[in-house]
This record gives structure tokens, C-alpha cells and sequence, in this order.
């Protein structure tokens, strides 16, 4: 479960920076959302190895 956790977080962060780069002015509020999950989700890692 955790190896999925992180190939999520690395699908998400990538998109984002891919979105962010190339389409910033036609999906904007999509990046934005995909960056929220994507940060969710390293702190629900964190908080799991603690």
C-alpha cells in the first residue's frame, strides 16, 4: 500500500509540473487541485512512518 501511496505522489507531482508548464492559463484550478492532493498524501506517508 505504501509503494502505491508513492507512485501516486509522483504521478500527481509530475502532472502538476507538467500542467503547470504547458496549459497554466487553460487548467489552472486543476493544477492547483492535483498539487492539494498530491501534498495530502505525502503528509498521510509521513504521518504512517511515524
Amino acid at each position: 500500500m505504501k509503494d502505491i501511496i508513492s507512485i501516486i505522489i509522483v504521478v500527481l507531482i509530475v502532472g502538476w509540473l507538467l500542467g503547470f508548464i504547458g496549459f497554466s492559463a487553460v487548467v489552472g484550478n486543476l493544477i492547483h487541485l492535483l498539487l492539494v492532493v498530491a501534498v495530502i498524501l505525502i503528509i498521510l506517508k509521513l504521518q504512517n512512518k511515524v
